[in-house]
């Protein structure tokens, strides 16, 4: 494996850390925390677009990222599925309709 190849999957391990970390934010209700990690995934796409212009992977740390990729998409559906409510709320919020109880 080469340097930058594993600098690469780096990329791909440090957004999993970060998804891990929003859905715990989302799990806990902690929303400027999830705000404030996307901010940081963000960042680190951007990385990673950048790093991955240079040298694709080879097939074995292709599958990888593969799983690691599958992870994120997990924890994104759920984190997605935790935030309808609060978004929901947030919307009501902004436009002044009244919150309606369920």
């Amino acid at each position: 494996m080469s340097a930058l190849n594993t600098h690469l999957l780096g990329y791909y391990e440090a957004l999993e850390r970060a998804s891990n970390d929003m859905l715990a934010a989302a799990r806990a209700a902690d929303w400027d925390q999830v705000v404030k990690l996307e901010g940081a995934c963000v960042l680190l796409i951007a990385q990673l677009k950048h790093a991955a212009t240079e040298q694709p992977l080879p097939s074995d740390e292709a599958k990888a990222k593969n799983r690691i990729m599958q992870r994120i998409l997990v924890n994104d559906a759920e984190i997605r599925h935790l935030a309808e409510p609060w978004l929901e709320d947030l919307d009501q919020m902004v436009s002044g309709r009244p919150r309606t109880l369920h």
